[in-house]
């Protein structure tokens, strides 16, 4: 009797301790798994950096900064460079806690202006590389705020899920604000892990934004995740699923935009459609060629001329 008492107790201790070190890989793995999510890109605003715009040409620029808000100057070879429109950066309070920079690009003749884009950028890097995207955009005549989350580039704090949902809500409530919105028709465009925040985000603010554009967006974090690592429904055990963008999309009831490409390597086609099928009328599928996320590079016309399609039919069914 004696004998067993103690191997029950050994057992059980055993069992204690087996239980605490799958919860401590658990853990473990489970923060590893979330930081695949945001790959922040810090700025150094004392350095020369660069961006790059694709027009005729692949053209690579100087950007420095000035000033307590980061003005970026533009130049190439040491002399000014005119992009067509203007840029002024923006700090402004996150409800994260964090302050975070923006830059609202503006066209030169505002009452040109077709119509306003707040312009959700994926998981990696900064406002820096992602400029090369929003740039065709203000070409075309739309007003773009593109900003940073927390942790990325110039603005403060730790790129966390929470954060950045909490960003896009905060970076929405302070355009609106600004005059330069106030009479312009809305559209949330978001790509790749911005384009699930933009299902997100407008299903939360339906009455604030006129029309919604979803490029190379994952359908779900596990999804990705299980897409991404390869280990199947063993990815989707350790991925903690806060906010997707398949069903947050259910509640949107404004016209849609959602763009993929058969091409693209980093977030599967198929789930791109399975956003748009989720998704209420009116919507319209865009099937494009051509990397990851490069939508408004090589399509801008036509991405252009859908979006204004977009904001007429939704004025029209006012």
């Amino acid at each position: 009797m004696l004998g067993n008492h103690w191997c029950y107790e050994i057992i059980g201790v055993m069992k204690s301790k087996l239980l605490f070190l799958l919860f401590l890989i658990f853990s473990l793995t489970s923060c590893s798994f979330d930081k695949m999510f945001l790959i922040p890109d810090k700025i150094e605003p004392e350095h020369t950096q660069k961006i790059i715009i694709r027009q005729a040409e692949r053209i690579e620029l100087d950007v420095n900064f000035s000033g307590t808000n980061y003005q970026p100057i533009i130049s190439k070879d040491n002399m000014p460079f005119d992009l067509g429109y203007q840029i002024e950066s923006v700090l402004f309070e996150s409800t994260s806690g964090n302050i975070l920079n923006g830059w609202l690009m503006k066209p030169t003749e505002p009452t040109e202006t077709k119509a306003g884009i707040l312009f959700l950028h994926g998981n990696a890097g900064s406002i820096l590389n992602h400029f090369t995207l929003a740039h065709p955009l203000v070409k075309k005549g739309f007003q773009v705020f593109l900003f940073d989350y927390s942790g990325f580039g110039l603005s403060e704090g730790k790129a966390t899920r929470k954060n950045v949902l909490k960003d896009a809500q905060s970076a929405l409530d302070y355009i609106i604000s600004r005059n330069e919105f106030k009479n312009l028709p809305l559209v949330i465009y978001g790509q790749s892990l911005g384009g699930n925040l933009a299902a997100v985000l407008g299903s939360r603010n339906r009455d604030k934004a006129d029309a919604m554009v979803i490029e190379g967006a994952f359908s779900s974090h596990d999804d990705v995740a299980a897409h991404v690592t390869g280990l199947g429904f063993i990815a989707r055990l350790f991925v903690r699923e806060m906010y997707a963008s398949e069903k947050a999309i259910k509640i949107w009831e404004k016209p849609l935009l959602v763009i993929h490409s058969t091409e693209d390597a980093t977030v599967p086609y198929f789930m791109g459609e399975t956003i748009f099928n989720n998704a209420c009328e009116p919507k319209s599928f865009y099937a494009i060629d051509k990397p990851h996320i490069c939508g408004p590079i090589y399509y801008t016309d036509s991405i252009s001329n859908k979006i204004i399609k977009m904001i007429n039919q939704d004025f029209l069914n006012r």
